[in-house]
């Protein structure tokens, strides 16, 4: 049997290989006795006579709580990827089998919906998603969410992986098929100024990368009045050879249409449509750090809101420099979505962002939303009666320009071993790329905060086997000497 792991959000492997029938009902099992153990304890019932269901002694119950609420449920939904529906089934049956009840999304839906269901639901213990996000079209993988609709903790993952059957147990249940997209789209409108949006007779162009966001998003921008020429939107699981993931150069297609519409945005969302990319009119590419600084920017000074920001280790110069500007406090974290979301549960959080283009509003639910950060630009630009690149411009003359870019170095288990215990710990020049260090961070792999705001970062992929490289300075060139810098000091030259 596969060696099972949960990395930075969830496991993921290749259709086939390790991501099996036999590996995912050892998964959901695990899960599903984890989130059994915290409903128990909780003071939910479950149905013992339900057929299948494992007995006291597997759950770790010792018997119904005082006041019991009642059988918990689990929501499981799915992407767009190969059969990921026919997955998720399995899924909610091996789950029903525990004694749950079991609500699986009757089409697929971006990840962001599974969480938001989980949350307003009173019923729900937590969610499971079959996605491999942004990964390629071999790949699909799981994901679980907890009571909130947050990610999953490491505590929560460490316990499912010490709680893996050796072998894939038979029994299966009954679950119900639900809808969860009319409810949830109803709450994302109830977010943005559906009128000031309708007003600006905004034009877009939507790339969703046949991705779980397809379809939903173009539709609800429609229904506000945006013009919307939507593309990558068929039912092709293969992806057109595309990796879903909001970045260049997969974000080409978008730019391209883009710029050949004049539109006043591009938006692109990842496999499981949690994550944002963007483009102006003149088919630039706006990365996520400058989306988050934009966001942040909307919804103090135009809704009038405060808060906390969080962002991870990864964030943009540009994000602090604009917290500074607001008076708000700017919180680092690990780079994962479920150290923001920890942050989140805390309170007093506006909004949690990462690099890779995951920005989530804890008012809405405590995790990513790509659908609503593109919801929040319109409204953005309609409030603000201007475009994209007219953003773009105003961020630039307010707090300054910074460019930044991330690559993936693909080395040697030798290697890796070599960077992690080596390299991580230890590396601490004086300069790089002709750049004085001014610090190091070395929470998550190795950042090398440099002079004029400029940094270079080397952290292993919790993903992929594979070190990715950041990096942000004030000139394209100046970023490409700091990534070549970088590459050379993963690969040990």
């Amino acid at each position: 049997m596969a060696d099972i792991h949960f990395g930075t959000d969830g496991w993921r492997a290749i259709i086939g290989e390790d991501f099996t029938e036999d590996n995912v009902v050892r998964v959901v099992t695990a899960a599903a006795a984890a989130f059994a153990e915290d409903a128990l304890a909780a003071g939910y019932s479950f149905d013992r006579d339900a057929d299948g269901m494992p007995d006291d002694a597997a759950t770790g119950a010792t018997g119904n709580a005082p006041e019991a609420k009642g059988i918990p449920a689990l929501i499981i939904g799915h992407d767009c990827r190969l059969y990921a529906h026919e997955y998720a089934e399995l899924a909610a049956s091996v789950a029903a089998a525990y004694g749950f009840q079991v609500k699986l999304s009757e089409d697929y839906c971006p990840t962001p919906t599974l969480c938001w269901s989980v949350a307003h639901d009173a019923s729900a213990v937590g969610g499971i998603m079959l996605t491999s996000s942004h990964n390629p079209a071999e790949y699909l993988g799981v994901k679980l969410r907890m009571a909130d609709g947050g990610a999953s903790p490491k505590e929560f993952t460490d316990r499912v992986e010490a709680l893996l059957p050796d072998e894939a147990p038979e029994a299966r249940g009954g679950w119900e098929e639900v809808d969860l997209m009319t409810p949830y789209l109803a709450a994302l409108r109830t977010l943005v100024d559906e009128d000031a949006i309708r007003a600006a007779h905004l034009r877009v162009v939507v790339d969703p990368l046949f991705g779980a966001g397809r379809v939903y998003l173009a539709d609800l921008l429609r229904d506000m009045g945006v013009e919307v020429t939507e593309i990558d939107n068929a039912a092709d699981p293969t992806f057109d050879g595309l990796h879903p993931e909001p970045i260049p150069p997969w974000v080409d297609r978008g730019l391209a249409k883009a710029a050949e519409l004049e539109a006043d945005a591009l938006f692109v969302n990842d496999g499981d449509a949690d994550r944002i990319g963007a483009g102006d009119r003149f088919g630039h590419f706006v990365n996520p750090h400058r989306i988050i600084t934009l966001v942040v920017s909307h919804l103090v000074e135009d809704c009038g809101r405060r808060g906390r920001v969080v962002s991870t280790v990864t964030a943009s110069a540009i994000l602090d420099r604009m917290c500074r500007r607001l008076g708000l406090e700017l919180v680092s974290t690990p780079v994962g979505f479920k150290w923001i979301y920890a942050e989140m549960a805390k309170g007093g959080v506006l909004v949690g962002g990462e690099e890779s283009g995951g920005i989530g509003i804890p008012e809405h639910v405590f995790e990513r939303d790509g659908l609503l950060m593109a919801l929040l630009l319109c409204e953005m630009m309609a409030v603000r009666h201007t475009d994209m690149a007219g953003l773009v411009d105003w961020l630039f003359d307010t707090v300054g320009r910074l460019e930044f870019t991330r690559i993936g170095v693909r080395i040697t288990d030798e290697e890796m071993v070599r960077f992690r215990g080596h390299t991580i710990p230890e590396f601490a020049p004086d300069a790089v790329a002709g750049k004085r260090v001014v610090g190091i961070d070395r929470r998550d792999g190795v950042k090398l905060l440099l002079e004029g705001d400029a940094w270079l970062m080397m952290r292993p992929s919790g993903t992929e086997p594979m070190v990715r490289v950041y990096a942000e300075a004030a000139t394209q060139d100046d970023v490409d000497a700091l990534l070549a810098a970088g590459e050379a000091v993963v690969r040990g030259e």
